[in-house]
């Protein structure tokens, strides 16, 4: 069983202006094949769940831009720590998927103020390292939110300090959808609108920087406590500190 969300018409674009749109927006920042790689979280099980429809909706801007997505089912996910030794299919499904990324985007509603329990608990599955892999260290990360008031950016704001926390690097445009229940039609496409466009705005970007980061993903992520932990020496001809120096 797959817990990958099928994606319906994922070339259908109708809120799409294609005369203002770049098709590779990646385009002299680095090599973007093979396509990058993105990961994309919701948090809510509704039937009709805006934030799922959101992240969609970016999904198929995303593929538009020349990505590989992937859509996370949350639905069987178990609570963290609520099975032992996080042996679940869905636990083990979701960290795959994140190891698999290059990027992710995280879409949450606003509940009470803040991010809901469905999407804190996809992030409390994902360490910072599991035998000696990492999930989330220097991915780039897109953050959303829908609301069902007025515009607010509570859940965003949270997301961003969890991306960090995870260290991520997070892009700087983000997305918050007010009154999201006018902003999609009956059968859950997103309405043309200022809302719509700005997803199409941190989808480029995040596609830009994914691939800019792409060549120094390894060295990003390379750290002095690690290394002291893992008893593993500097290496000088890797060092671009060390190098630069010498050659001075």
């Amino acid at each position: 069983m797959s817990r990958v969300r099928v994606l319906s018409d994922p070339l259908s674009l109708p809120a799409l202006d294609a005369a203002y749109a770049i098709r590779r927006p990646a385009m002299g920042l680095g090599d973007d094949q093979p396509p990058p790689r993105i990961l994309l979280l919701y948090g809510s099980l509704r039937e009709r769940s805006f934030s799922r429809l959101a992240v969609e909706e970016a999904a198929r801007l995303l593929q538009f831009f020349g990505a590989d997505t992937r859509i996370f089912d949350p639905s069987d996910l178990p609570l963290p720590d609520q099975v032992a030794g996080d042996d679940h299919p869905a636990v083990h499904e979701l960290r795959e998927l994140a190891f698999w990324s290059e990027g992710m985007v995280w879409c949450s509603p606003e509940r009470h103020g803040q991010i809901t329990g469905i999407m804190k608990a996809q992030i409390d599955h994902l360490p910072l390292e599991l035998k000696g892999r990492r999930p989330t260290q220097g991915r780039t990360l897109a953050v959303m939110q829908v609301s069902g008031g007025s515009q607010s950016f509570n859940a965003v704001n949270t997301l961003l300090l969890l991306g960090r926390w995870m260290r991520m690097f997070t892009i700087p445009n983000q997305s918050s959808v007010a009154m999201a229940y006018k902003e999609f039609d009956e059968v859950g496409r997103m309405k043309p609108s200022s809302y719509y466009d700005r997803i199409v705005d941190v989808m480029e970007e995040l596609v830009r920087l994914t691939i800019l980061l792409r060549p120094h993903a390894v060295q990003l992520v390379d750290r002095y406590s690690e290394r002291k932990a893992a008893c593993l020496a500097a290496e000088p001809t890797a060092d671009h500190s060390a190098i630069a120096v010498a050659r001075a």
